[in-house]
């Protein structure tokens, strides 16, 4: 049976391509979802992929997965930086989390520094922008193969 990844999207992300290419590159979001499609296929895993601006729908999504993704790969976006309520949705999966980020949070602006997601996350990836995805997707594939090791 394959296994089921969701990587979720927060706010803006569904305007990549169109806003601070020097931040976020010149890739659009259905090319970037386009090449997660393709690796996830690669891995014989299936993939959810997920955007949204509101966040009570975030931890709705989040809360879902719990009984049908084997994994989760969360770009929160600004929620990063301001959600208790999505910290603590993910605290409740209780399966392998990768926290995703295409700029590097920790060469922007101060508030950025802080991540309010960090601390309950397997793994994070930041500042690779496009690639981190798939660099996500091949750390969640091997995390679910050997189970979260």
């Amino acid at each position: 049976m394959k296994k089921k990844i969701i990587i979720i999207n927060g706010p803006n992300l569904n305007l990549l391509g169109e806003r601070e290419q020097s931040q976020y590159g010149s890739i659009t979001f259905d090319q970037l979802k386009k090449k997660c499609i393709e690796k996830t296929n690669e891995l014989n895993l299936d993939l959810k992929f997920i955007q949204s601006n509101i966040e009570g729908e975030i931890v709705t999504i989040i809360q879902n997965a719990r009984k049908e993704y084997d994994g989760m790969i969360i770009n929160a976006a600004g929620f990063t930086h301001t959600s208790v309520s999505i910290r603590d949705a993910l605290d409740i999966f209780k399966k392998p989390i990768i926290e995703l980020h295409l700029s590097n949070i920790y060469k922007r602006e101060e508030f950025r520094h802080k991540s309010m997601i960090s601390n309950v996350v397997t793994g994070i990836i930041c500042g690779l922008g496009g690639n981190g995805y798939i660099l996500a997707i091949n750390a969640m594939h091997e995390l679910i193969k050997n189970g979260n090791r």
